[in-house]
């Protein structure tokens, strides 16, 4: 019987054509960003910040107060996520996302980085920026994409490089359905 399930599921989705991927929108929509990092020991922390993308860099602007923070400067690596609002979701289950895998490097202040850094976070959070950079416990992090991965739909998820652009389709895996043993 799971075998016929399983036929039933693979034709379903061959059926499924993949939406056209638009990395560069939801980017733009997105405000912030979801993040995961890790500490020395290998201990997970998932957390968010604002963010700001500068060519195919990404910036942030967090309190060494927080734990993702010190993970960020601790082990200099990150896991993004942007992801459709889920007001906007047509199926929580296929939400528009976008994973990147980022080496995280501290900003020094007074760089003319730190400086565009700042003037692009202003524009898009406002005036509030004015106040955070100038806490001492606020730093600022590169995000340098390594590689990624795009989901936009169900048989539509596509593989992403370090520019952000879309490598290709991943179509070589599929869903399969579950057999009541397991």
């Amino acid at each position: 019987m799971s075998e016929i399930q399983n036929a039933s599921a693979r034709a379903a989705q061959k059926k499924v054509k993949p939406r056209t991927p638009k990395v560069n929108e939801l980017i733009a929509k997105c405000r912030s960003v979801i993040l995961g990092t890790v500490d020395a020991g290998g201990a997970p922390n998932a957390s968010y910040a604002p963010v700001v993308r500068i060519g195919n860099e990404l910036y942030i602007l967090v309190s060494f107060m927080s734990r993702h923070t010190a993970n960020l400067v601790e082990t200099q690596k990150a896991s993004v996520m942007f992801i459709e609002d889920e007001a906007d979701a047509k199926q929580i289950y296929a939400r528009d996302r976008l994973t990147i895998d980022a080496v995280a490097t501290r900003v020094d202040r007074g760089t003319s980085e730190w400086d565009l850094g700042i003037e692009k976070l202003k524009e898009i959070h406002g005036n509030v920026l004015d106040i955070l950079a100038g806490l001492e416990d606020f730093i600022m992090i590169r995000l340098t994409p390594q590689k990624a991965s795009y989901v936009n739909g169900f048989g539509s998820a596509y593989y992403v490089n370090e520019n952000l652009e879309i490598i290709e389709h991943r179509n070589d895996v599929g869903h399969t359905v579950a057999s009541e043993n397991t």
